[in-house]
C-alpha cells in the first residue's frame, strides 16, 4: 500500500509547504478533547471538487481516496480517470488521510478534526475535533484497525487504542518543550515510527509510539515529510528548498541527498512521497517537482513539470502511472510526473 503524508502547501495560493506559511507561531496551545457538535454540517457538493486544492491521496485497496479543501473527500475506482465526492461531515481543510486496509481509513485536518471511514472512503463520520485550538492536525498513521496516532501543530500527538472511539492527548511523551509543529509520521521497516517537524525536529519510537526518543537532526529548517524505504532501518526526511536526507540506521546518522535539476540544484520545497510496489520512491513538491529513486533513496532523478504547479502528495495510479495531488486537484501522469498527453513531446 502506498502512503505518504504531506502536511504541506497551505498558503492562500496553495497554503504553501510550511507550517510557518500557515501563519502559526510557536507557542503554547494544549490539545483538549472535545465532542463533535450536535449539528452536523456537511461538505458542499461541487462538480469541481477534483480540481480544487487536494492535499493527500492514498490507496484503500484498489480504490483511490483523496482529501483537501472545504472538507472534500473524493474516491476513484478507475485509477483516477473519474472521481466521486463522498458525503463528509466537515467543511474544514483536510490535510492527510491513511487507510490501514481496503475498508478502514482516517482523515485529519483543521480544528483538530479526525474523520473515519469503514467502507473504503464512501462514507465518513467525525470522531474528534477541538474548535478551541484553531489549529490543524497534519498527519495520521494506524498500526491496525484499533491503534493509531495523529500529529499536528504545536506539538500535538493524539493516540487511540479503540479505532478512534476515544482519542487521548499524549503530547507529553515527546521531548518537545518548544512545541514545534509536527508535520509527518511514518513507519520505518524493521525499526519503528518516525516523526519530523518544524526547525528540523525529529523523534523516533521503537515501540509503536509508547515512548519516543528526540534526535539531533542534520537540518535546522522545517521538515515536511518522512518515508521509510523498502530497505530495513532506512528512511528519507525532506523539507524546505529541496533539502533531502537519508538514514540507514533509523535516524542515528544522516547523509544529504543531492538533487540536480536541469538548471542547477533543486531549490523547491518537498512535501509528499510514496513507496511504490516495486520499491521505488517518488517525492513531490513546489514548482512541479517530481523526483524518483530506484535505489532506496541513494540517488534521484528530477523532473519539473512545465506548469510548475505546487504538489503535495503522490501515489500509484495502479497502471504504472502516478496520481499527483495539490494545486488544481488530482492529476494522472506518466511515471516521471509528466502529463500523459505530452508523451509524444518527450515531456
Amino acid at each position: 500500500m502506498s502512503r505518504c503524508r504531506p502536511p504541506a502547501l497551505r498558503n492562500t495560493a496553495l497554503l504553501a509547504t510550511a507550517l510557518s506559511l500557515l501563519g502559526f507561531a510557536t507557542l503554547s496551545a494544549p490539545v483538549i478533547a472535545a465532542e463533535a457538535p450536535a449539528d452536523v454540517v456537511y461538505a458542499t457538493e461541487s462538480a469541481k471538487a477534483a480540481k480544487s486544492l487536494i492535499l493527500d491521496v492514498v490507496h484503500a485497496g484498489a480504490r483511490l481516496v483523496a482529501v483537501g479543501d472545504r472538507g472534500h473527500i473524493l474516491y476513484s475506482d478507475d485509477q483516477g480517470k473519474t472521481w466521486t465526492q463522498a458525503k463528509v461531515p466537515s467543511r474544514q481543510l483536510l490535510t492527510a488521510v491513511y487507510f490501514v486496509d481496503d475498508k478502514h481509513g482516517w482523515a485529519v485536518g483543521h480544528d483538530a478534526q479526525i474523520l473515519a471511514s469503514a467502507d473504503g472512503g464512501l462514507t465518513w463520520t467525525k470522531q474528534f475535533e477541538d474548535l478551541k485550538r484553531e489549529s490543524p492536525l497534519l498527519d495520521v498513521w494506524f498500526k491496525d484497525v484499533n491503534s493509531g496516532l495523529a500529529v499536528g501543530a504545536y506539538g500535538a500527538l493524539l493516540e487511540t487504542t479503540d479505532g478512534g472511539k476515544h482519542w487521548e492527548d499524549v503530547s507529553d511523551r515527546l521531548d518537545n518543550e518548544d512545541q514545534f509543529h509536527l508535520n509527518a509520521i511514518a513507519a520505518v521497516k524493521d525499526a519503528g515510527l518516525f516523526i519530523v517537524g518544524e526547525s528540523g525536529s525529529m523523534f523516533r519510537s521503537a515501540d509503536d509510539g509508547q515512548t519516543w526518543e528526540k534526535l539531533e537532526g542534520p537540518y535546522e529548517g522545517s521538515l515536511f515529510g518522512v518515508i521509510g524505504t523498502a530497505q530495513p532501518q532506512t528512511l528519507l526526511a525532506y523539507g524546505l528548498r529541496g533539502n533531502l536526507y537519508r538514514s540507514t540506521d533509523f535516524g542515528s546518522n544522516w547523509e544529504q541527498v543531492e538533487l540536480k535539476a536541469a538548471r542547477g540544484a533543486l531549490e523547491f520545497g518537498l512535501s509528499g512521497a510514496t513507496l511504490l510496489a516495486d520499491g521505488s520512491i517518488v517525492i513531490v513538491g513546489n514548482g512541479g517537482s517530481v523526483i524518483s529513486s530506484s535505489d532506496n533513496g541513494e540517488t534521484f532523478s528530477v523532473f519539473n513539470r512545465p506548469d510548475r504547479i505546487s504538489l503535495s502528495s503522490v501515489t500509484a495510479a495502479g497502471d504504472g502511472n502516478l496520481i499527483l495531488s495539490g494545486q488544481g486537484g488530482v492529476h494522472t501522469t506518466l511515471p516521471n510526473g509528466a502529463e500523459i498527453n505530452n508523451k509524444k513531446a518527450g515531456l
